[in-house]
């Protein structure tokens, strides 16, 4: 079953861009979507356009519907600050803000007016627990967040997003900043939440994309080439750019 529905969708931004062009995809529910292929295809944006991101970018033109939980999310009437609790988004670098670790983790249910101690206090631990980090910082909460190691803080701006319970989690590139074994334990994290969320991965390269994807997109120059269960688009491709792309024969 498919958690958002994207048809139609095109944008072009004012410089004259165009960064997606007539993208059609089902995003399946409780599993990790990647979206790879080489710079400038359309993959950020398009996680953008997921949780109106985009609407703090110069976009000169955006037209199709994204359909999440029955509403087309780019109707003008969506409340832009409910969808993004719905889905949430963790960058490439960690940007813990100057805050403790655990108004880190409380900022986004404080901002949205709990202010129940218990309540707080139940939510971060949760949080911290999902993202694999209560057990490093359960006693140092007061610490701030930015004292925590590179992998430490990426895992910390997850537990922000999980904080407010989202339904779909977007990733960009989140461990391009980090070393080859917070690498390893974010990739492991990710694969332990498809249970409870439907994940939207931009990989930091081929060879993440195909060990995290169920499913795969493959993007060129803003147009989505090949959709497929990641088993078998990285191992059969049907469209020769793919396969190229795959073998490391561009890109």
């Amino acid at each position: 079953m498919d958690k958002i529905v994207i048809e139609n969708l095109s944008v072009r931004y004012s410089d004259g861009l165009e960064s997606l062009r007539h993208v059609n995809l089902g995003i399946p529910e409780n599993a990790i979507t990647v979206l790879f292929g080489p710079a400038g295809g359309g993959k950020s944006t398009l996680l953008r356009v997921l949780n109106r991101l985009n609407d703090l970018s110069d976009v000169d033109h955006l037209e199709g519907r994204v359909i999440f939980n029955g509403q087309n999310i780019l109707d003008p009437r969506t409340n832009v600050i409910e969808l993004r609790r719905k889905i949430g988004i963790v960058f490439s670098r960690p940007v813990p803000l100057p805050l403790s670790i655990y108004e880190n983790v409380s900022y986004g249910l404080q901002m949205a007016g709990e202010r129940r101690k218990s309540r707080l206090d139940e939510a971060v631990e949760k949080a911290l627990r999902l993202a694999v980090l209560w057990d490093e910082v359960y006693d140092r909460l007061d610490a701030p967040g930015t004292a925590l190691s590179g992998g430490q803080q990426q895992r910390l701006c997850l537990a922000r997003v999980l904080a407010l319970e989202p339904e779909v989690i977007l990733l960009d590139e989140p461990t391009s900043a980090l070393d080859p074994v917070s690498t390893a334990r974010i990739e492991k994290l990710l694969g332990q939440l498809t249970d409870q969320y439907t994940i939207v991965l931009v990989p930091h390269n081929v060879q993440q994309a195909a060990r995290m994807a169920d499913y795969a997109a493959f993007f060129l120059q803003g147009e989505l080439v090949e959709f497929a269960e990641g088993k078998n688009l990285f191992v059969n491709p049907k469209d020769q750019r793919t396969e190229d792309y795959v073998q490391g024969r561009f890109g």
